[in-house]
């Protein structure tokens, strides 16, 4: 196995740490924009480093070709998702990536119905990839990726019928600066943050006729107080728009299937702010620059770039995130059963043995798994895939063997 990974940021880089320690591949080429980060983080012997613009399909491919890959793992954001996953397939790669190609509103009725919903760009191609015997693992991060994972588990292990599929996401994390104080500081890619949390959020129902369907609602929707495990405690969570309720229904006979976010009152506030003062915007406005005259940037593009790096916060956190999966229904013997899977990190840990903090840790974790079991042939298929097209089990078991068991509570019925 060859891989190109593609971004090597906070979780690029965390990838890399963890891949560097596993023996299943013979080469990694790190490429990003920044040449210099691509260096940094290729520090095993098995590693190259590489510039690539992620923007350009036809530079994907030049690259893959270059050096024989076999395998695109897509790092960056997902703005530049289809042109990963466009030039991996001109390349005749596999392709796995942690978020989706990304969604558009509803032009009419954005709070009610579904329009360009994540992943559907991706999806609208499978036939191609399938006929070309090729896979795309899509969603294969922590959430979406290993949320999924535990619901193929429960649905083959611990239910016989499913009511709710429930990702809930909470953390403790704090971050400060160099006198101690606590300070806004995302753990995780900010761009990415504001297009999840500021999009309609969408939920799976099926209705009284037995008709499954995905709808959206409001930004931070049905609020609900879920206590997560190992001292995190209780975390309010509300709706946000994330792939496991657009991969889950495709794979998993499920009542209703939601997402909810822990992000707190002071971060839904920032948020709020951002999109009042359209700084969540994509597209380029001009402005004065400093050295006269002007140029064009995106708002968002300047809001995450004046926020601290995710990848370089390790060091000032302290506390644990949590990423799981609630499913409510009846077990094997058709009585009421509720059962939260989780996953929990500890950021001095995971900084003490990888030196990458833990909520890039996290996610980085489970495409290795993955790449794993690719190749050595333990998960097969061919066509764009969730991970709730393949066997949770030996996934489950490799996780714990790199040190990262998961664990599960039964919640009051």
């Amino acid at each position: 196995m060859r891989i190109l990974l593609v971004g090597a940021g906070g979780v690029g880089g965390a990838f890399a740490a963890i891949a560097a320690r596993r023996d299943f591949f013979e080469q990694v080429v790190v490429a990003d924009y920044d040449r210099a980060r691509a260096e940094k983080a290729a520090a095993d012997h098995r590693y190259v480093a590489a510039q690539i613009d992620a923007s350009s399909a036809e530079a994907v491919t030049a690259l893959c070709r270059r050096h024989d890959i076999t395998h695109v793992m897509n790092a960056v954001d997902p703005v530049f998702n289809m042109s990963v996953f466009e030039g991996a397939f001109a390349a005749g790669a596999d392709y796995l990536d942690m978020a989706m190609s990304l969604s558009r509103p509803h032009p009419e009725a954005p709070y009610r119905k579904t329009g360009v919903k994540l992943g559907d760009e991706q999806f609208a191609v499978a036939d191609r990839w399938e006929t070309a015997g090729r896979l795309a693992l899509v969603g294969i991060g922590v959430e979406p990726g290993l949320s999924d994972v535990f619901a193929r588990y429960a649905a083959d292990h611990d239910f016989s019928e499913i009511d709710e599929l429930g990702t809930r996401d909470g953390a403790n994390l704090v971050v400060t600066d160099d006198d101690g104080n606590e300070i806004f500081a995302p753990s995780f890619s900010m761009w990415t943050t504001i297009e999840e949390c500021l999009n309609p959020p969408v939920v799976w129902a099926v209705d009284e006729s037995g008709q499954g369907g995905w709808h959206t609602t409001e930004p931070f929707s049905e609020p609900e107080v879920f206590d997560f495990p190992e001292g995190i405690g209780p975390v309010e969570c509300v709706n946000v728009e994330h792939e496991e309720v657009l991969l889950m229904p495709r794979w998993l006979d499920c009542k209703r299937a939601t997402f909810k976010y822990g992000l707190g009152d002071e971060f839904i506030t920032i948020l709020k702010v951002l999109h009042t003062l359209g700084l969540d915007r994509t597209e380029n406005v001009r402005v004065k620059a400093a050295s006269g005259g002007h140029c064009d940037v995106s708002p968002r593009d300047v809001v995450a770039a004046v926020l601290p790096d995710p990848a370089t916060v390790g060091p000032r956190m302290t506390g644990k995130t949590c990423a799981g999966l609630w499913v409510t229904g009846k077990d094997k013997d058709g009585a009421p059963r509720s059962t939260y899977y989780y996953h929990v990190v500890d950021n001095e840990w995971s900084m003490r043995e990888y030196g990458h903090q833990c909520v890039v840790w996290q996610t980085a974790i489970n495409p290795v798994i993955a790449l794993e079991l690719l190749a050595n042939g333990t998960w097969k298929g061919a066509g764009v895939l969730g991970p709730e097209a393949f066997d949770a089990v030996p996934f489950l078991d490799l996780l714990t063997e790199c040190g990262a068991p998961w664990g599960r509570r039964e919640m009051s019925t």
